[in-house]
């Protein structure tokens, strides 16, 4: 990817896409939990398959990224969402990933059970 985004952007789009995040693991947790931890517990991410030794990867690892085992660069619960239910984590995640991808920069939520 050769996207130059300077690092006051990053930490810009950074801060848009975790209030989106927030705010849609919160919309879930109420509309579809009830507002109560139940389910199926696991976890989420966004992965963004950037070198870290790049611009844009340096950038995202200051904002709290770090290097995945396959590949690429993760923040892992991106909504800081103080739950264990994976459907509420993964709203989050998703809409991380939607705001990255708005701005050019191509990311990926991804999930998985505990």
């Amino acid at each position: 990817m050769t996207t130059t985004i300077s690092l006051e952007a990053i930490e810009e789009i950074h801060f848009e896409a975790t209030r989106a995040a927030e705010q849609a693991a919160a919309r879930f947790f109420q509309e579809k939990l009830g507002g109560r931890d139940q389910m199926a517990c696991g976890f989420a991410w966004v992965t963004v398959f950037e070198k870290a030794s790049t611009k844009l990867g340096r950038r995202l690892k200051e904002v709290g990224f770090r290097k995945a085992y396959d590949g690429g660069l993760q923040l892992w619960n991106p909504s800081k969402f103080g739950c264990q239910n994976v459907d509420t984590l993964e709203a989050g995640a998703e809409a991380y990933a939607e705001v990255l991808k708005r701005y050019g920069i191509e990311a990926y939520a991804g999930s998985r059970l505990d």
